[in-house]
Formats: structure tokens, C-alpha cells, sequence
């Protein structure tokens, strides 16, 4: 009696693990599957032309600027939950300034999943000899993190909307932070908490009008400010401070 009371309870244990792995996972699925998609006018980006041409891979997009190949590049880690497709807009701009852009494509959408995603990409591109990481919102986050563990590999990291994880005071390469004067996604306290682990010589710049979305071509993203420029001037200005960054920090 005694034995068939233990294998009955066992039972009803593994039944209630079993019932519990299925809402777990189906929440998980549910949740990575509610994502931002790239617009229309971000698609329409993806189109090689005589100036950019754009190749696509299950793991990444790349913008190579069509002539010699360039010796800067860029690699971009996209928002969480946000398409890749969706940053075109801005990444063929900057590959429009002869940079070679290539944005990951992350596991469920989330650069969590694959921090080292710049490490394949660096592998495939040797033409490139110094590489500049960037990231928005969660990408920036993780690619932070890449750059503290890989930093004689980069040359220059980008934050947009962002900030770091890991302590880069003594980065041995520039640091560049952009964020715009309506996001109201991004935690300023624990954006202003996370300076001290940037260097003292890092650049801020905040572009006024801006929102946290508008880097990216997907829609209003929820709980953000409402932008007092338009999506196409705040990734025009946001172009113009990373080339201006780049060139500034450009070894003679």
C-alpha cells in the first residue's frame, strides 16, 4: 500500500513538472515571437543599388559600399525584440559613407543569445582592419559586452540608447554614446549609474528631439516619448555623429 501511495505521488509530480514545462516554454515562445517588424520604407532599404550593395545570410546583413573594400566597418547589434531588418535604413546610410556595415541576426530576436555574434562576422570580412561595435538599446548592452572581452579587437564602440555591463574604464578604444531628448525607454538612472564604467574621455551626445524607436524603422515602440523630429533626421544626425566619431578617432 505504502509503495503503490509513493508511485501515485511520483506520478502527480512528474505530471505537474510536465504541465509546468509546457506553460513555461509556451510563454517563452509567445513572448520571443511578439517582436517589432521592420516598416515598408526599411525593406525597401534591403535593395542593392550603384552605390550600396546588400548581401543577407541566416546570420547577418551586410551593407558594402560598392568600389574598394573598405578598411572600417562596423558590426550592429539590434534592439531586443527588434527585426535586423529594421535598422536598413540607417546601416545603408552609413555604408553610403564607405563603411562596411553588417547588422546580426540574433537567436529570438535577442542579442542575449548570441553576445559573440561579432566574432564570426570579424572572421568573414578580413578586409576589414578595424572594426567598430554598435548596438541599440539591448544590442548595446551585449555588444558592450564583446568589446570588454575582445577589446584588441576593436577599434570604437557605439551606444544608442544604451549603455555598458561591463566596466570599461580603462577601454583601450573610443567610446561613443548617442541617445535622443524623448526617449522615454531608456532608464536614465540606470543609463547615469552605468557612466562610471565608461572612460573619462568617452562623448555624449543627445540629439534633440529624438526617441528611442527612430534608430530603427519599425513602428512606435510602446512607452517611448513622442519624437519631435522624424525617423529619417534623427538617423541622419545619428550618421553624421558616427562618421564624424569615426574620422576624428582615425589613427594618422
Amino acid at each position: 500500500m505504502e509503495k503503490n501511495r509513493k508511485s501515485s505521488w511520483i506520478r502527480k509530480l512528474l505530471i505537474g513538472l510536465a504541465v509546468v514545462a509546457v506553460i513555461v516554454a509556451g510563454a517563452f515562445f509567445w513572448y520571443v515571437n511578439d517582436y517589432y517588424k521592420a516598416t515598408a520604407s526599411a525593406v525597401e532599404a534591403l535593395q542593392s543599388d550603384g552605390s550600396v550593395t546588400i548581401t543577407e545570410t541566416d546570420d547577418a546583413i551586410t551593407f558594402a559600399p560598392n568600389g574598394e573594400d573598405p578598411e572600417e566597418g562596423i558590426i550592429f547589434y539590434p534592439g531586443g525584440k527588434v527585426e535586423s531588418e529594421a535598422y536598413a535604413p540607417l546601416l545603408r546610410s552609413l555604408a553610403e559613407a564607405d563603411l562596411l556595415v553588417v547588422v546580426a541576426k540574433m537567436p529570438f530576436h535577442l542579442a542575449v543569445f548570441d553576445a559573440n555574434a561579432a566574432e564570426t562576422i570579424m572572421e568573414q570580412e578580413e578586409s576589414v582592419q578595424d572594426w567598430y561595435l554598435a548596438g541599440h538599446s539591448l544590442g548595446g548592452v551585449m555588444a558592450s559586452s564583446f568589446a570588454a572581452d575582445q577589446s584588441d579587437q576593436v577599434a570604437g564602440l557605439i551606444f544608442l540608447a544604451s549603455y555598458p555591463s561591463s566596466d570599461l574604464t580603462d577601454a583601450p578604444f573610443p567610446v561613443l554614446s548617442i541617445y535622443g531628448s524623448e526617449d522615454e525607454v531608456l532608464n536614465r538612472e540606470s543609463y547615469n549609474e552605468a557612466q562610471e564604467k565608461l572612460p573619462d574621455d568617452y562623448t555624449e551626445i543627445v540629439l534633440d528631439g529624438g526617441n528611442h524607436g527612430q534608430f530603427g524603422d519599425y513602428g512606435l515602440q510602446a512607452e517611448d516619448g513622442t519624437a519631435t523630429i522624424s525617423t529619417n533626421q534623427q538617423q541622419q544626425l545619428t550618421v553624421e555623429v558616427i562618421t564624424s566619431f569615426i574620422e576624428n578617432n582615425r589613427q594618422p
